[in-house]
Parts: C-alpha cells; structure tokens; sequence
C-alpha cells in the first residue's frame, strides 16, 4: 500500500466551523476509512486565523500569513493508505463537508524515504 496525503482547502473563512451535525459526517466518514485500515495519519486541522501562521522566505525573510484573503487556504489533511492515487480520490470524494460546504481536496502521493 503507499500512502496519499488529502489536504483539505476551503475558499471563506465562514466555512472552516462546521455544524455539529457536518462534524459527525466527518468523524463517520474518517471512521469509515479507519475500519478498512486506512488511516496512516489523521491529520491535522490548520488554524487560519491572524497569528497563527508564518512564511519563512529566501533569505530568512519571514512574513504574516499565508491569510484567508487569497483564493484557497489549507484547513487540515489526513494521510491515508492505498492501493493507488484512484483509490485515494474515491476517499476523497466519500468526505461529506466538501460537498456541502465547497472547497476542494488535494490528493498527493506521499514519498516515502526509507
């Protein structure tokens, strides 16, 4: 199995605190994936807010931001385990939120340095 890291990307601030009711479809669908054995990693949630992230640049130039003003941020991943990146997509595509709420999820491939 390799393993597929789902980065999860809103386009509005307001859509980062799902309902109650859109956090249970979350948590039964990373269930879903964690009863086939498919969870490598359950990732994170990314806060957005001013303060809670920095860009380090060339030259050790560091910055405020990346901020929720630009088209897309990142909210959060979980890594997952899979046959192969179809495999993953079809994850992706089961989680309820981004449907609902819009935004997208990025399906990259995790190399692995042994």
């Amino acid at each position: 199995m390799k393993e597929f890291t789902l980065i999860f990307r809103l386009k509005d601030v307001s859509d980062f605190k799902p309902s109650p009711e859109q956090m249970q479809e979350r948590m039964n669908w990373l269930a879903g994936i964690a009863a086939q054995n498919k969870i490598a990693d359950k990732g994170n949630t990314l806060l957005p807010g001013p303060g809670s992230s920095k860009t380090v640049k060339p030259n050790n130039v560091v910055t405020d931001g990346p901020f929720t003003e630009i088209k897309e941020f990142i909210s959060g991943y979980v890594i997952v385990k899979a046959k192969n990146i179809d495999e993953a997509v079809e994850m992706a595509k089961a989680n309820p939120i981004f449907g609902q709420v819009g935004g997208s999820i990025e399906v990259r491939e995790v190399l692995k340095r042994d």
